[in-house]
């Protein structure tokens, strides 16, 4: 197996109603193909069913809560960004604003608050382009700070 240094092995929300955020996590990122890998009293880890690694944890807040994050999930397709935000909604999260296409970006997008305020995102990737003078940042930074 090859290992790179360069990507997050994994990343570790902690959420002020546990309960409240893995209906989110177990809703929500369903539409763009995350899955409970992994859980135990009071923590669960989330990954795609292809492999365990990146992966996502959350755990029951015991002191400071996760708050101002942006964690962006792989979209399969622009359908699956917008089906993320429909469950997204229905399972407790609030939406930023609709799905849409950021042109210089060349993304499709959804964003959405989850139940702590975190902002939480599908991207479908229309090609593979690095970013650099004159594409347009795709970060909804208009509700930073806000619930």
């Amino acid at each position: 197996m090859e290992t790179t240094a360069s990507f997050p092995h994994h990343l570790g929300v902690f959420a002020s109603g546990f309960e409240a955020g893995e209906r989110f996590c177990t809703s929500a990122p369903g539409a763009p193909g995350v899955g409970v890998g992994f859980r135990a009293d009071g923590g669960a880890e989330y990954w795609s069913p292809e492999r365990d690694t990146p992966s996502l944890s959350l755990e029951r807040a015991e002191d400071a809560v996760t708050e101002g994050v942006h964690i962006a999930f792989t979209a399969v397709s622009r359908d699956a960004a917008d089906a993320f935000r429909s469950a997204a909604a229905a399972a407790g999260g609030a939406s930023r604003h609709g799905p849409r296409t950021w042109g210089g970006y060349r993304a499709h997008c959804a964003f959405v608050s989850d139940p702590d305020g975190n902002n939480i995102e599908a991207v479908q990737k229309e090609t593979s382009r690095r970013s650099g003078a004159g594409v347009q940042d795709h970060v909804d930074r208009s509700a930073v700070g806000t619930r």
